[in-house]
């Protein structure tokens, strides 16, 4: 799941970070490049120490020799015994003793030995005299740390309100025309940089959208009005032949399909208006729909699509259910339903059932994997099998018009039997 936190916010935390883990790395280079200096200047001066003392000590034995902060000592391989047990066994070079000092507390101790001629010298200097300095130091380094850590933070708080400050002009001035539903130039308003070019590509396609939109709403109102007069002509004349005398049985039945062709076709034209104006019209007119008369003449008006198939048509009522809607809302939406069933049911029922505020149309067809009944309802997907010149819109308006009214639409494989179930539940 991407992040959703504002890009201020991101760029507070990375000037943050960086600050705090740069610190944090200088202060560790420096410590470690401080211990390894300070071992190596040790050693080597306590190695030249002891050195130039046993020399000193073989050239003079009687002459003295003091130090204030390490404590020699020579002794001839005879005299050995006298110097302190711990150092009898060390051979030449520096070593590193742990032994409790004047204080009775462990000290950390380097002592240096020469042994030559039969001369021992040794050199031994308290590191724990070292060990304050380096606590200090590195609660001195812990400290800058912090600090400069703050001061990242404080600096990309002020960095942040600074170059961010056009991008977060932006984002306002978009949230205002959302929400008062007008769309003003922004490129004005915006230097010539990235978020300038950014304002200018935003009022090119707001106003390509605008066209667009201004287009569709013409060519919709066009339409609606050029096809429900010839409709309306054709409605009224197949009424008026209707009542002829003398038709023939078939004849009437041919007029009635043209009549119910022609009530689909108004009924069609005012839902895909309602799509494209995207209003709720049905609740706010308190019109109530029947949904098993809806169904009922859905179910008549296609009969004559199952061209001969031994298919069975059954509606179901449990109990009485009524929707705030259009009736030519559901009609188009029962119409896709019901005509699907029996377009892709061979042979064998298809079944209506009206109750518990749904509606369910179930068929024995080929049926469907339950991982593609989603995508059935996205424009252009028509299900396996298919036949005839179909674009595969009329689920895609299901869809659409369902979520108009806030309605559940959903494709599912029958349990029992193979085919389809196809449901609507009304809010």
């Amino acid at each position: 799941m991407r992040s959703r936190r504002k890009l201020r916010f991101r760029l507070i935390v990375t000037f943050a970070l960086f600050g705090f883990g740069l610190s944090a790395l200088f202060a560790f280079a420096a410590l470690n490049i401080r211990a390894r200096v300070e071992e190596q200047l040790i050693n080597s001066s306590l190695q030249d120490e002891v050195d130039h003392l046993n020399d000193k000590a073989l050239a003079d034995p009687g002459a003295p020799f003091t130090f204030e902060i390490v404590k020699a000592q020579t002794a001839s391989d005879r005299f050995l015994y006298k110097v302190p047990l711990s150092w009898q066994r060390l051979g030449t070079g520096v070593h590193d003793l742990f032994e409790p000092g004047p204080d009775g507390k462990i000290h950390h101790y380097k002592v240096a030995v020469r042994r030559k001629d039969g001369v021992n010298s040794f050199l031994q200097f308290d590191v724990s005299r070292d060990e304050l300095g380096k606590q200090q130091l590195l609660i001195s380094v812990i400290g800058a740390v912090f600090i400069f850590g703050l001061l990242s933070l404080g600096l990309g708080v002020w960095l942040s309100s600074r170059v961010l400050r056009p991008v977060t002009d932006l984002a306002r001035r978009i949230r205002e025309f959302r929400r008062a539903g007008k769309v003003e130039p922004l490129a004005l308003h915006f230097a010539d940089d990235e978020v300038g070019e950014l304002a200018v590509a935003l009022d090119e396609y707001a106003t390509r959208l605008t066209l667009i939109v201004e287009r569709d709403r013409e060519f919709n109102s066009d339409v609606s009005h050029e096809l429900r007069t010839p409709l309306a002509v054709i409605a009224s004349t197949t009424e008026l032949l209707q009542g002829s005398p003398d038709l023939t049985d078939k004849l009437r039945e041919r007029l009635k399909r043209i009549e119910r062709a022609s009530r689909q076709a108004t009924e069609l034209i005012e839902a895909l208006l309602l799509l494209s104006r995207a209003e709720r019209r049905g609740p706010t007119r308190g019109e109530t729909t029947d949904v098993a008369k809806v169904a009922s003449d859905v179910i008549e008006s296609q009969r004559p699509q199952m061209g001969g198939k031994p298919i069975e048509i059954d509606l179901l009522v449990a109990d009485p259910v009524t929707v705030n809607a259009p009736a030519s809302v559901l009609s188009v939406a029962l119409t896709n339903l019901i005509g699907n069933a029996i377009k892709y049911t061979m042979q064998g029922k298809v079944t209506v059932r009206v109750g518990d505020n749904r509606i369910d149309v179930s068929d024995t067809g080929p049926g469907i994997h339950p991982d593609d009944a989603e995508k059935l309802f996205q424009r252009g997907i028509r299900g396996e099998g298919a036949g005839g010149s179909g674009a595969g819109l009329g689920l895609a308006i299901v869809k659409r018009l369902c979520h108009l009214y806030s309605w559940d639409v959903s494709l599912r494989p029958r349990e029992d039997v193979t085919g389809v179930v196809a449901t609507v539940r009304f809010s």
